[in-house]
Order: C-alpha cells, then structure tokens, then sequence
C-alpha cells in the first residue's frame, strides 16, 4: 500500500477535512466514496475496514487505520507548512479543532443534512432545525469576534486548524444560518478559498474514486 487511503462520502464537512489536506500539500491518495444514503458504512466489506461504520476513514500506508476528521489532519499534516510550528500554536490549534467539535460541527452539520442534503424531511424535523441553528450561534459569533483581529485562526498564517473549522463554517448558509450575520466569518472563507492548492467541497470525488464495493 503506496498511498494513503481515505473513505469518505460527498457533501460532509468532517470527510472534506483531509481531502482538503491532501490536495493543497501534495500527499498521494486513493479516495473510496461510501454512499451513506444508502448505508454502505453498515455493510460487511465496509465494516472490514472500519468496524465503527463511520466515514471519515483513512488508512496509511503502513495500513495503520485512522478515525475522526481531525486526527486525520495531525497525522497528514505533520512536517509540512499547514502544522502550526511552536508547542503553543499546536495547543491552540487543538482548542479549535474542540471548540469546532463541540460548538459548530454537532449544530450546522445536522441543520444542514435536514435542510439541504434530505429537504424532504426538513418540515418534520423543523423543531429540530430551529434548535440546532439556536444552538451554532453562540460559537458563530465567538468564531467571528476572533476574526476581527486574525486574518486566520491562528494570526496571519494559514494551518490546518482553519482547514479543521472550515469544514462546515462555510457551508452554514445550507444549514439555513446567514453569512451575513458573521462579517468576519465571511472575509475569512473567502481568504481560504484563495488558498494555494484549495479545491471547494463541490470537487470532492470527481478524481480519485473508487466506489466501495
């Protein structure tokens, strides 16, 4: 096994992360697309690879098996210009990767499954929605103040700790929340847009697919 291997779905933030990752620092990979929709993260071939059932997934070269969206980022980011380079940085950078989540990720991805990727439940799960969106607030409007000051989370460069948040902040406006509410928010999306290498979410498994069998 020459690459890493990275299974993941289209559409999701936490499987956006270490595409991102790989695409703007170079590193080889093969890309397995799981269709959720259908279950295949429950399927016996997928269990084999991944007995918790979850995407993101990736495996090293080495074959050593790597869950959650954010490890993923240490491990493919060690040694290259996205990892933060001082003990302190490092630290920070895995507040926000917390912070991301347990204060955005759990509110903006649900609101968003339930407002943009299944509509057709989004009356049903209207309450639901209401709260969620509720409840991306508070870390919204933190994110923001933070950004008036920092042109990236971490000052005046770009790391994989604005790859870790961007996962989802910038798709808040699919789960039904306004950019316009978060100014700084929204200058900060734009500058990592016109990173080196970036490639939008909407790319995600147009090269580099292999279907799961």
């Amino acid at each position: 096994m020459s690459n890493v291997q990275l299974y993941a779905c289209l559409g999701s933030g936490n499987c956006y992360k270490p595409w991102l990752a790989m695409n703007q620092i170079g590193v080889p990979f093969d890309l397995h697309l799981v269709d959720v929709l259908k279950g295949e993260q429950k399927e016996p071939d997928f269990l084999k690879v991944n007995p918790l059932g979850v995407v993101p997934y990736m495996r090293t070269p080495t074959g050593e098996g790597i869950g959650e969206s954010n490890a993923m980022l240490w491990y493919l980011c060690e040694g290259s210009k996205l990892m933060p380079e001082t003990t302190e940085q490092r630290a920070k950078a895995l507040q926000w990767m917390f912070f991301e989540q347990s204060k955005l990720e759990p509110f903006i991805s649900p609101a968003r499954f339930f407002t943009t990727i299944l509509p057709d439940l989004a009356e049903e799960k209207r309450d639901e929605i209401h709260l969620w969106q509720e409840q991306a607030r508070p870390g919204l409007a933190y994110l923001d103040g933070h950004l008036t000051n920092n042109s990236f989370l971490l000052g005046e460069t770009y790391t994989i700790t604005d790859i870790a948040v961007f996962g989802y902040t910038h798709v808040l406006e699919e789960a039904g929340l306004s950019l316009g509410h978060y100014p700084h928010v929204e200058r900060w999306i734009e500058d990592v847009s016109q990173t080196e290498n970036f490639v939008p979410l909407s790319d995600l498994g147009k090269d580099n697919v292999a279907m799961v069998a």
